[in-house]
């Protein structure tokens, strides 16, 4: 079941400075979708440019593609790797059950961040050239408290939390195989079904949580994620659709 995929090229780096821009770098040249798996990163980066930290036994990976897709269809990708990070992380400890998915794009373990997502996009006026995904999973080690910015959840990983270890080429497996289905499921028919399949595992569905962007901040209840991957919150000032902020419960 978890053989690795037909069609995904596969390569392993001792370091590097991150498998994002490694995947820049590499881009123009591929023929398919390439995993790359940085068993050390000197410049691993998180979202809005913070730095991702890396200690030796944790999962640092980006595949690679270049989609045809409009960017709008190719920034839901994102759900695409949530849903493939849940299900391999679910393979490897059979801890479903402690697992939920923080929108846009965090999966939490026993209610702390286990893992993130970077989606970035290289292209011009033809439309997008590449798009690279980048994931960290807290395999081994979390960071500390003190190193994630105020108000976010706690860090936390798989062995902390379930006393299983696993090798990130172990998991890059499960992690592949896992996407690659549901790549073909996004594929064949589209968003919905990979919307609904996210919602059935979203973090704080139906309870009031904050949505923070740099302008403004909003609070309501958490009513779902639309057709188009926007978080919709029911305020007393009505249906409030965001497209994009950060999420605080």
């Amino acid at each position: 079941m978890y053989d690795w995929p037909q069609g995904y090229g596969r390569r392993v780096l001792a370091t590097v400075d991150s498998t994002n821009a490694e995947a820049a770098r590499i881009a123009p040249d591929l023929t398919g979708p390439e995993w790359i798996l940085a068993l050390q990163q000197t410049a691993g980066r998180g979202r809005r440019g913070r730095p991702w930290t890396d200690p030796k036994g944790n999962f640092s990976a980006t595949l690679v593609m270049r989609p045809a897709e409009t960017p709008d269809q190719i920034a839901l990708r994102s759900f695409v790797a949530s849903l493939a990070l849940y299900e391999a992380v679910s393979a490897a400890t059979g801890r479903s059950d402690l697992l939920s998915l923080k929108w846009p794009n965090d999966v939490l373990l026993s209610g702390g961040k286990l893992a993130g997502i970077l989606l970035e996009s290289a292209g011009g006026a033809g439309g997008v050239s590449h798009i690279a995904i980048g994931i960290g999973v807290n395999l081994a080690t979390a960071p500390q408290a003190g190193q994630v910015e105020p108000g976010a959840l706690r860090p936390v990983s798989v062995f902390g939390e379930t006393g299983i270890r696993i090798p990130p080429e172990d998991f890059l497996t499960l992690l592949a195989a896992a996407y690659a289905r549901l790549e073909t499921q996004f594929r064949t028919y589209g968003f919905a079904p990979i919307r609904q399949a996210w919602l059935s595992h979203a973090a704080r569905l139906g309870e009031v949580i904050t949505a923070r962007t740099m302008r403004q901040e909003t609070t309501g209840t958490f009513e779902t994620v639309d057709e188009t991957g926007n978080i919709v919150l029911s305020t007393p000032k009505g249906r409030e659709v965001i497209p994009a902020a950060e999420i605080f419960f």
